[in-house]
């Protein structure tokens, strides 16, 4: 075996070192003196791990799906270079799948006195939040033949955040709001909206908006135009039982409710209105209360990101006496649950009254497409039974939102796709009609 470089300066150490020093072990031979001689220096010569210093820094929250970056600075206080590797540790459901292994781990080269940086990309597949497990360190000495190994607990906490993928129908509904908000003034008041301007009076308009005293003054016909009333209170009420966790396609109800109360609370707040949110199940789970404009949207979505459905029946009085506690005055009450003929029958249904005698209703639901789909099989014995069954369920869900409606609410009962935008053009014919 040939030996050259500074592999022969350590076989001829090593078997210095066999020969003088370790008699017995004369038996190894050159090429184990020169390993036995490599592990002890790589060992002595290993950057010490205990002594690094590690710091955190980057995203604390992103929407679920989207990516993120949490850095970790790397310093290096001792005198030996530091070589090796790190792994930055998180459960797998914050890394993109499939990219766990090499997201994770990072090659480290840190002088001595100086500091690196190495940067672990994320992309959380669930809400809520995510904690950083330790980081583990492996510093190898010059030969790469042994090193030392330790790891540092560096908390870091991710908060993936609900994605709100109905944003993209925001735009078209603010279009129709800043119609509504005095550029397009309404010429029909009702209980909810304040007396804006006078106009000249044009073919087509009602004639119960003129104004005959302003009309003899200016000799001319004149009309009053009125606008939705501002700073109208919206409370958004989540169930977050046992139905909420029924899955509609890849995710459970509750993440379809909450795009849809995430689109209302940011047209709401455009509108001038404000909008409280509260979760409850058995208890409360969760409430922002109070906000102001700008604060209530970030305040609403984080507090959002840590709802999970609960497998226990909703305690509808308990959440009935908790919403009309919140809602002092006339509010719109927009209560996202289920329409689940037994819950709705006996809890819903005879504590509405106490709710839509004060207040304005909206009753909203996640309806599950794939209903439909099963309603129009036939062919064989089993989809018949199967379009029998879920014609049934449709047919049960359509008589507990007639019975909500008379008795003072409105009913919305859409797919996740649908929710959101339908939630939000009823609040906008409410105002509309000035019933807010």
């Amino acid at each position: 075996m040939a030996l050259t470089g500074r592999t022969a300066l350590l076989a001829a150490l090593g078997s210095l070192v066999v020969g003088l020093l370790l008699p017995s072990w004369t038996g190894i031979g050159t090429v184990g003196g020169v390993l036995l001689l490599g592990v002890l220096a790589d060992l002595l010569l290993a950057a010490p791990v205990r002594a690094l210093r590690l710091t955190r820094e980057g995203d604390a929250s992103v929407r679920l799906g989207e990516p993120a970056t949490v850095s970790l600075t790397v310093a290096n206080a001792s005198r030996r270079p530091l070589r090796g590797r790190l792994r930055d540790a998180w459960a797998p459901s914050v890394f993109r799948p499939g990219t766990e292994l090499t997201a994770s781990r990072h090659t480290l080269l840190v002088p001595p006195g100086e500091r690196r940086r190495v940067s672990t990309a994320l992309q959380p597949t669930r809400r809520g939040d995510h904690r950083a497990h330790r980081v583990t360190i492996r510093s190898l000495g010059p030969l790469g033949l042994a090193g030392r190994q330790g790891s540092h607990q560096v908390p870091w906490t991710l908060r993936a955040l609900p994605p709100f993928t109905s944003r993209k129908h925001l735009p078209s509904r603010l279009a129709r709001l800043r119609e509504l908000d005095g550029r397009t003034s309404l010429l029909t008041r009702g209980q909810g909206t304040e007396f804006d301007s006078l106009r000249e009076y044009l073919p087509g308009d009602d004639v119960r908006s003129i104004d005959w005293r302003a009309s003899a003054r200016r000799n001319t016909v004149a009309v009053r135009t009125w606008r939705p009333e501002r700073d109208r209170h919206i409370l958004i009420v989540l169930d977050t039982g046992r139905t909420s966790a029924g899955r509609v396609g890849d995710a459970p109800r509750l993440d379809a409710a909450l795009d849809a109360a995430l689109l209302l609370t940011a047209l709401a707040t455009k509108a001038g209105d404000r909008v409280d949110l509260l979760a409850h199940d058995l208890r409360p789970r969760g409430s922002v209360l109070g906000r102001s404009a700008t604060e209530v949207l970030p305040a609403v979505t984080h507090a959002m990101a840590l709802l999970e459905p609960a497998l226990v029946e909703t305690d509808l009085r308990a959440l009935t006496a908790a919403a009309l506690r919140i809602a002092g005055r006339r509010s719109l009450i927009v209560l996202l649950t289920g329409l689940d003929a037994g819950p709705a029958e006996d809890g819903l249904l005879p504590l509405l009254p106490q709710l839509t005698k004060r207040h304005e209703v909206v009753v909203a639901a996640v309806a599950d497409p794939q209903l439909a789909e099963l309603a129009a099989g036939r062919g064989t014995l089993s989809a018949v039974y199967g379009a029998a069954a879920a014609e049934q369920t449709r047919a049960d869900r359509r008589a507990i939102a007639d019975r909500l409606t008379r008795h003072g609410a409105t009913v919305l009962d859409h797919p996740p796709a649908t929710l959101p935008p339908a939630l939000a053009d009823t609040y906008l014919a409410l105002k509309a009609a000035g019933r807010l």
